[in-house]
């Protein structure tokens, strides 16, 4: 029986062939000669396989006449990406040319001219991407980085709000909360944060952030709250750590406060605010010579911070080293001249006939 179906579908095959038909599919259509390669390019380019991606890119720009848009713009981004932004910028103004209807060929042209620190030129070419596009989360939330840059902190918040209401973002809360503690506004900040925490509740920045912000204010139990929550979802972050080992340390829990930070140092060896906060755990312990040398360390990490130089001086005053004190006071004070317990312990340090007294 199977013989004969066989023998029957050749039959029919052979029939059909004479009257013209084909039993198979049609081959796929020829692609434009200008697009034919954007497929590759993109495969290439998600996979950051760039050097592959610009020989295709090449190759299509020459057999285009450099006028395929795509292979242009693929290409504008990877020199960007390379640390040749002028070079980029040139390729994806020529993509605005090519199609100047696509907002997303402005949208890049202005980050290109916001990363030359062109604030008002990026500006103006995000204004005419939103004329293309008025509810579009990226331009809004841009707008108001570049205003934040150039100090209009009144436009920056009026856009980043605007942002927010068209799409509620962790770095758009994370941006209106800057630029209102910038502009001196800390109540204002704190609600954008309880806002950010509402909406994004494990995220240990907007938590830490808030919980350092309530430190300010000297609101402990709601800073100690904010932090220890960061600290539950990431165990290891190191701003919370120190925020929350600072607390303990105001309270004279230097032990404490140190077994947080010994957790700190294994993330981040290199930060001078931890330290800082090291060396006054042991200067709290009346350890000073291991004082000195965290502060020192400190000092070596960040060189005008003007809080480690006052430490260190501190430190060396309570030493009676009181040369070695001057010179870092005198320090702070070049780099804080607003701070009038600077000029108290420097006082201290001389002689009545204005000298320094010797160590």
């Amino acid at each position: 029986r199977g013989n004969e179906l066989s023998g029957l579908f050749i039959q029919l095959s052979i029939k059909e062939k004479k009257k013209g038909f084909r039993l198979f599919a049609p081959a796929a259509p020829e692609l434009p000669i200008v697009e034919r390669r954007n497929w590759l390019i993109h495969q290439h380019y998600i996979r950051k396989d760039y050097e592959t991606c610009k020989v295709i890119i090449k190759t299509q720009l020459q057999e285009t006449n450099g006028m395929c848009e795509y292979a242009i713009y693929v290409q504008a981004l990877i020199l960007r990406l390379e640390g040749r932004i002028q070079e980029s910028l040139e390729l994806l103004q020529s993509c605005a040319i090519l199609n100047p209807s696509s907002t997303d060929n402005l949208k890049q042209v202005a980050r290109s001219l916001f990363l030359l620190g062109k604030h008002k030129a990026a500006i103006e070419v995000y204004h005419e991407a939103a004329r293309l596009c008025d509810k579009d989360w990226e331009i809004s939330h841009n707008l108001g980085v570049c205003f934040f840059f150039i100090k209009d902190f009144k436009n920056a918040e009026e856009h980043l709000n605007t942002a927010l209401q068209i799409n509620k973002h962790d770095k758009t809360f994370m941006m209106l909360g800057k630029v209102h503690l910038v502009a001196g506004e800390t109540d204002k900040a704190i609600e954008v944060f309880k806002r950010a925490v509402e909406f994004s509740p494990e995220n240990t920045d907007h938590l830490s952030t808030l919980g350092l912000l309530y430190l300010q204010l000297r609101k402990y139990q709601k800073a100690f709250e904010h932090l220890g929550n960061a600290l539950t979802f990431d165990p290891n972050n190191y701003k919370a750590i120190l925020a929350a080992g600072s607390m303990m340390q105001t309270h004279g829990d230097f032990d404490v406060a140190m077994n947080k930070y010994r957790v700190a140092a294994c993330a981040v060896p290199e930060s001078p605010p931890l330290w800082n906060n090291i060396g006054m755990c042991f200067f709290g312990k009346k350890k000073y010579v291991a004082a000195i040398s965290c502060l020192k360390r400190a000092n070596y990490l960040s060189p005008f911070d003007w809080k480690v130089l006052y430490n260190l001086g501190l430190v060396h005053l309570t030493m009676q080293q009181y040369a070695s004190a001057f010179h870092f006071l005198s320090a702070a004070i070049s780099l804080n001249p607003r701070m009038g317990e600077l000029y108290m312990l420097l006082a201290g340090t001389v002689n009545p006939d204005g000298r320094p007294t010797p160590s």
